[in-house]
């Protein structure tokens, strides 16, 4: 499985990584200050987004793509490892 998060702490991206590893999962990450985050969305099984981390703008230019290309997504306000660990156990069937 392959999932994207959008948001999230610069400084924790290799926690974010290890934990995704550990439940086999490849993780794309992205703070959401990059350009054109759109273009880069595509082919994961998911996205995860947290939303106290990301511009409006980032956040409805991620929401369209999501929505296009009928990905399933899970947002969440927290940015905390425990959290990317919970939204990945949650979504694994996907």
């Amino acid at each position: 499985m392959c999932a994207a998060l959008i948001g999230g702490m610069d400084r924790l991206k290799r926690e974010y990584m290890n934990e995704a590893k550990k439940q086999g999962v490849k993780l794309k990450f992205f703070t959401g200050k990059e350009r054109n985050i759109s273009g880069s969305v595509g082919g994961v099984d998911l996205v995860v987004m947290f939303t106290n981390k990301i511009s409006h703008k980032a956040r409805n230019e991620v929401m369209g793509v999501v929505k296009s290309r009928e990905i399933p997504m899970v947002m969440h306000h927290s940015c905390g490892v425990s959290s990317l660990r919970r939204c990945l156990h949650e979504n694994k069937e996907i």
